[in-house]
């Protein structure tokens, strides 16, 4: 693709600016999450070189959070940069319209979208467990209990599966199965100690006492060993350990597809998908808002407040993401508007921004 002169140095400026932002932000953001897990040093085998090591691999998933936020802060130093030294004046004098200044800055949020696509659904998802999974085994973690005292509850067809503890080996302690026909009635109740996940797809199950309801009577058939056929495999267990902004979009469908399946709720991985599918998009609603900064180095303060206002809407943005996804869940908002609604509003105020900006 050809550049023009000026082109070329806008875009190297930010992109160098963003890279350098991002540099300070991983740095900042390990150190805490350093400091968060030596709560957990000393607990199994995990110990200190453990802990740097789970920060390692969960660099990809914070590296994918901050690109939006870096785009922001980075575009809008470089901006204030060339605005300082008038260079910007110098452009517009030119004849460089905004328009032609805004998509070259898109030149930069395409390189920083696809970025974010490619890191989000070819790294994330692996490293996120890679992590999760390290840290489990290091301190022999109960992966998933799914918030309730007697542990983690799914449904398969008409079988309600209960298990207590999900390990971190893709091992099951204390299952019981409930199996019901087609008129809803308790058909038997399967107990086992423990299962494992064999290479035929089924469940090896251990120590198996199963409760057959026969009208009014009931009958007990005790095995030391059964084996189980189930939806339930260590990948839908791996689901249970990886947040849905941090899964692949493969794998939110699929798990999606189960639920519905099996007629649970699908709102949260819904807004997950169409957050994986918009977050690339990000960077331009992020260069778009840092432009008007650019233009107004004369009636703004310098900087370092421009700086601080940067940081702050991008915290703004950030939160605002988590915030309309927790709203989306709780009011049964359609998934697309709470996945689109904060990249909508920062949009419209980049828009108001820059007609306000070439108003003065």
């Amino acid at each position: 693709m050809h550049f023009l002169l000026y082109q070329r140095y806008l875009i190297r400026q930010s992109l160098t600016a963003i890279l350098l932002v991002l540099a300070g932000f991983l740095a900042l953001f390990s150190f805490f999450d350093l400091i968060q897990e030596l709560r957990s040093v000393g607990i199994g085998s995990y110990q200190f070189a453990q802990a740097l090591t789970f920060i390692l691999l969960g660099l990809p998933g914070r590296f994918y959070e901050l690109i939006p936020i870096a785009a922001l802060i980075g575009c809008l130093f470089a901006l204030t940069t060339l605005a300082r030294h008038s260079e910007i004046t110098v452009l517009r004098s030119s004849g460089l319209s905004t328009r032609k200044l805004l998509f070259t800055l898109f030149h930069v949020a395409a390189v920083l979208g696809i970025a974010t696509l490619l890191i989000g659904e070819a790294v994330v998802p692996f490293s996120e467990k890679a992590a999760q999974d390290f840290k489990a085994r290091a301190i022999n973690k109960v992966i998933a209990q799914k918030g309730f005292e007697s542990g983690l509850w799914l449904k398969d067809g008409r079988t309600f599966v209960n298990v207590r503890q999900a390990m971190a080996d893709a091992r099951l302690v204390g299952i019981r199965i409930y199996e019901f026909d087609q008129n809803n009635a308790l058909k038997s109740v399967s107990e086992a100690k423990e299962g494992y996940f064999l290479p035929s797809g089924r469940w090896l199950l251990r120590d198996v006492a199963r409760t057959v309801l026969e009208g009014d009577r009931t009958r007990v058939v005790k095995e030391e060993s059964a084996e189980w056929q189930s939806a339930l495999n260590p990948d839908l267990l791996s689901v249970l350990m990886v947040a849905p902004e941090r899964m692949s979009l493969y794998g939110l469908v699929k798990y999606t597809r189960h639920l519905i399946d099996n007629k649970q709720k699908t709102e949260r991985y819904e807004i997950a998908i169409w957050k994986k599918l918009l977050y690339p998009l990000a960077s331009l609603v992020m260069v778009a808002l840092a432009l008007p900064f650019g233009y107004t180095h004369s009636r703004v303060g310098g900087t370092s407040l421009k700086m601080f206002a940067g940081v702050m809407i991008g915290i703004f943005f950030h939160m605002l993401n988590g915030l309309f996804s927790s709203l989306g869940i709780i009011n049964a908002w359609p998934p697309f508007a709470s996945a689109a609604a904060p990249s909508a509003l920062f949009m419209l105020t980049a828009v108001a921004m820059l007609w306000w900006v070439e108003r003065r």
